[in-house]
This record gives structure tokens, C-alpha cells and sequence, in this order.
């Protein structure tokens, strides 16, 4: 077994005795990218993106909408809708050969969240609302929903009460959809590098609405016109933007391990 998922799952069985509740490791090649798919980046001009974008195994033909501009060295492209100094990258490209290292990385994460053990208290982290996430205050832990998990009722806080390490997963075997011009908020030193959505369905932002966190989810990934992401999109099928911003959050590689060990 590869070391660092060894140590990941040894670690995540005392977090879970011990009840608390560790980040989700996004390894340290798929955690340069703000995007990352398997079969597809689409847009309707123009989105905002803030991060290096990827998709592999498909080729660069699958990232549609972009304009992009193939730098000398054949090793990414560029895009006005890709800000700054941030590349794009596929894995037809020279030294594509690092997306496959990169999806391995994000397909370990999604199914480290998808395995957390839920927390504790029933009542509060399994199947909270019925799946009717919108106008709830979150606190840290592992909330599991069997259905899917909608917030339309309005916003959704993630209260980190004054801690900011706290970690929140969201984890569902079904799809995770926000209704329009509702917002995901952040309170209490919560931030959005350590909130994660597993979603093993399809998760969807619909027009005018913000949300936060990490997405790790297994089929599609929408952001609907004038939506917006503090974050990271990772889809293990594609992901399809209608004039969204997406704006990379930091990521702290997790360091913490057993006995002074370090996980990258």
C-alpha cells in the first residue's frame, strides 16, 4: 500500500476514537490546481479563475470555451478567463504525465471523505434536516446523508467557533445542489480549505449564489451564471461553468502524523 494512504487511513482510525476530525489530505501534485477533471472543463464565456486548471486522461480538446493560447514549450496553455500568471494543462501536453500522479491524489481524497465515520451525535450529523442543508449553522465534524443534500431554505453557515482548524466534511451518496442567490458563509475562524464536500452523485451552484470548500465529487460539477466558489472543484467526470468565479483557496499540506511522522 502506498505510504502515504497507509498512514492516512492509521490516522484517520485514531482521529475517529478519538472523535476528532482531521483535513482531508489533497495530495501534494492535485493540490497545485484549482480545477481538475477527468473527461472535461467547459465554459460559457467569460468565468474568472483564479488557479492553475487541468483535466486527464482526456486531452486538451476536451477543455472548451476557454480560447486557449498554447505556450512555446507545449506544456500548458493559457486563457483570459484563467487570471494572473495560472496555467492550463492537459494530458496531451509535455510532462502531462504528472495529471496522472494528480488524479490518483484526488480520487485518494474523495475516498478518504467518503469513508469518514460520521460524528458521534446522530441528531445533528446524519441526515441533518433530511438532507435540507439551508439556513442550518454547522459546527466541525463529519455530517453523512444517505439523500440528496440541497440548501435552498437559505444560507449556510459553517461556524468554526473560534477554531481555525476546524474541519467539516460533508459526505453523500447521492448529489449535493445549491439553489439560487443563497451563499455558503463562513464564522468563527472557519475556513474554506477545510471544509470538504464528497459528493458521490453530481453537485450543482445555481445563478447568483456563493458557496465554500473543497469539492470532491465522482460525476459532474455545475456552476450556473454569476455563481462563485471560494475553494477548489475536483470531478472525476466534468465540470461545467456558465460565467462563474472560481478563486483557488490556500492549502496546507497536513504535517501531522504518528510518532513525528509527516504526511505530504
Amino acid at each position: 500500500m502506498n505510504l502515504n494512504l497507509f498512514l492516512l487511513s492509521v490516522i484517520a482510525m485514531v482521529n475517529a476514537a478519538s472523535g476528532t476530525t482531521t483535513k482531508v489530505n489533497l495530495g501534494t501534485t492535485a493540490s497545485n490546481f484549482v480545477i481538475l477533471a477527468k473527461t472535461g472543463i467547459s465554459t460559457v464565456p467569460s468565468s474568472i479563475i483564479t488557479g492553475n486548471i487541468a483535466v486527464s486522461p482526456i486531452a486538451s480538446t476536451a477543455i472548451t470555451g476557454f480560447s486557449l493560447i498554447i505556450d512555446s514549450s507545449n506544456e500548458f496553455s493559457t486563457s483570459s478567463q484563467v487570471a494572473d500568471t495560472y496555467t492550463v494543462k492537459a494530458s496531451d501536453y509535455t510532462n502531462g504525465s504528472e495529471l496522472i500522479t494528480a488524479v490518483n491524489e484526488m480520487e485518494a481524497a474523495y475516498t478518504d471523505a467518503a469513508a469518514r465515520p460520521t460524528s458521534d451525535d446522530d441528531d445533528a450529523f446524519l441526515n441533518l434536516g433530511g438532507g435540507e442543508i439551508g439556513g442550518e449553522t454547522l459546527k466541525t465534524g463529519v455530517y453523512t446523508f444517505d439523500r440528496d443534500v440541497t440548501i435552498t431554505g437559505g444560507d449556510l453557515t459553517f461556524d468554526g467557533e473560534g477554531n481555525s482548524d476546524a474541519v467539516f466534511i460533508i459526505q453523500t451518496s447521492k448529489s449535493v445542489s445549491q439553489a439560487g442567490n443563497t451563499r455558503v458563509i463562513l464564522a468563527g475562524g472557519a475556513k474554506a480549505e477545510n471544509i470538504f464536500w464528497s459528493v458521490a452523485g453530481a453537485a450543482s451552484v445555481a445563478a447568483g449564489s456563493h458557496s465554500e470548500g473543497i469539492f470532491l465529487v465522482k460525476k459532474g460539477v455545475t456552476f450556473i451564471t454569476g455563481s462563485s466558489l471560494n475553494g477548489r472543484i475536483f470531478s472525476q467526470t466534468a465540470v461545467t461553468l456558465q460565467m462563474a468565479t472560481i478563486t483557488e483557496t490556500p492549502y496546507t499540506q497536513i504535517r501531522r502524523g504518528l510518532r513525528g511522522l509527516q504526511v505530504a
